[in-house]
C-alpha cells in the first residue's frame, strides 16, 4: 500500500527538502527582496490550492504581503489576464503539468512580474516557465491522494518566508520539524483502533481557522477523494454564519485546534457543537481541548505558524483508515488520476 508508505516518509522528505533546497530558497528570497513585490498571487488547483491558503496567512502575518489566489480561467478560457507586473506570482503543482497554472506564470512573465514555480518535477512545463523553481524533493508519489507532496509544499512556503524575512527563530523551528512530524506519526498509530466506528458516516465537516484554515480544506479533500462521501472544510468563523444549522445529534466533525491565537475562538465553537450533540474528532496539542472530543488526535506542541505541517497528518491517516475499513482502493480512488490537467 503506497499511501501508508508515503505518509510515513514525510519526516525524511521534510528533512531532505530543508537540507538540499535551502540554499536555492535563500537565493530566491534575495531576488524577491530585490524585486520588492507589492503583493503575491498564487495559482494552484486541488491540494496545491490548500497549500496556497496556508501561504496567504504566512506571507501576510510574517512578511506583511497580501496574497491573492489566482483565477486561472481568466488566463485560459477568458483570455483576459489581470495586471500582475508588480506581483510575485507563484505557481504550485505536484506534477508541474497544470497547464492553466502554467499559463498564469507565462502571462506574468510577459508583464514583468517575478515568477516562481513550486513542483515535484524539475523538468515539468511549470518549472521551465517560471524564472525560479523550488523542487519539493519528495521523490515519486505513486498514490493518487497527495500526502508527502502536500506537506513538502507547506514546508517550502515556510522556508521561503523564513528566508524572506531572515528570521533565525523560524529557521530553527523548521530545522527541527522532521522530529515533530515523526512524533505526530507515532501519536497517530492508534487511529486504526477507532476508525471502524465511522465506516458508515455519509457526511461530515472539518473546522479550522487562521493558519489551519488550509488544514480543514485539505483533510476534507482527503476524506472525500478516498472515501467518496460528502464533506466540507470551513473556517470556524464562517461555520457560525449558517452551516452550523446543519449540525445535529451524532454529526461527525473533525476540529483542527492546536495552541495559538485562534484557539479560544475554536474552543468556543466546540462548546456550541457539543450542545448540539455533534460527534467531535479533535486534532490538537492542548489537553483541555483534546478532552472535549470523543476521539483525540494528538500532535506535538509547535508554533502556530508551522502547525499545519503536523496537524494535517492525523487527517491523512484518518482518511486512509476510513478507506480501508470501507474496502476501497486506497492508492487508486475511483475516477481519479495522479495528474489532472485543466485548461
Amino acid at each position: 500500500m503506497f499511501l501508508q508508505k508515503e505518509i510515513n516518509e514525510q519526516p525524511q522528505v521534510i528533512a531532505r527538502l530543508y537540507q538540499e533546497e535551502r540554499d536555492n530558497i535563500k537565493q530566491i528570497a534575495a531576488a524577491i527582496r530585490a524585486f520588492d513585490p507589492a503583493f503575491v498571487v498564487i495559482a494552484a488547483r486541488g491540494t496545491s490550492d490548500n497549500a496556497a491558503r496556508y501561504a496567504q496567512y504566512l506571507f501576510g502575518a510574517q512578511a506583511g504581503l497580501s496574497v491573492g489566489l489566482s483565477a486561472p480561467s481568466l488566463h485560459t478560457l477568458y483570455q483576459t489576464p489581470p495586471t500582475l507586473k508588480r506581483a510575485l506570482v507563484i505557481g504550485i503543482s505536484q506534477s508541474g503539468q497544470a497547464e492553466d497554472v502554467r499559463r498564469v506564470l507565462e502571462d506574468a512573465n510577459k508583464q514583468g512580474a517575478l515568477t516562481l514555480a513550486i513542483t515535484n518535477n524539475i523538468e515539468s512545463p511549470m518549472a521551465k516557465t517560471a524564472q525560479y523553481h523550488i523542487d519539493l524533493m519528495a521523490g515519486e508519489e505513486i498514490s493518487i491522494a497527495a500526502t508527502k507532496t502536500y506537506t513538502a509544499q507547506l514546508m517550502t512556503i515556510a522556508l521561503l518566508v523564513a528566508e524572506l524575512v531572515e528570521n533565525d527563530a523560524m529557521r530553527a523551528v523548521l530545522a527541527d520539524l522532521p522530529r515533530s512530524i515523526q512524533t505526530t506519526l507515532d501519536y497517530s498509530a492508534d487511529i486504526p483502533n477507532w476508525a471502524d466506528r465511522y465506516r458508515y458516516m455519509t457526511q461530515f465537516a472539518t473546522i479550522g481557522r487562521g493558519y489551519n484554515y488550509a488544514t480543514a480544506f485539505e483533510i476534507s479533500l482527503k476524506v472525500k477523494e478516498l472515501c467518496y462521501i460528502t464533506g466540507e472544510g470551513y473556517s470556524e468563523a464562517d461555520f457560525r454564519h449558517g452551516p452550523i444549522a446543519t449540525v445535529g445529534q451524532g454529526f461527525p466533525m473533525v476540529i483542527v485546534a492546536p495552541q495559538g491565537v485562534v484557539l479560544p475562538n475554536v474552543q468556543d465553537l466546540i462548546n456550541k457543537l457539543k450542545e448540539r450533540g455533534a460527534e467531535l474528532l479533535i486534532i490538537s496539542n492542548d489537553e483541555t481541548v483534546l478532552a472535549m472530543g470523543l476521539q483525540q488526535m494528538r500532535v506535538p506542541v509547535v508554533p502556530e505558524w508551522v502547525s499545519p505541517i503536523v496537524t494535517v497528518i492525523p487527517g491523512q491517516v484518518f482518511a486512509m483508515q476510513q478507506a480501508l475499513v470501507r474496502g476501497y482502493a486506497v492508492d487508486k480512488p475511483r475516477g481519479l488520476s495522479k495528474v489532472t490537467v485543466t485548461q
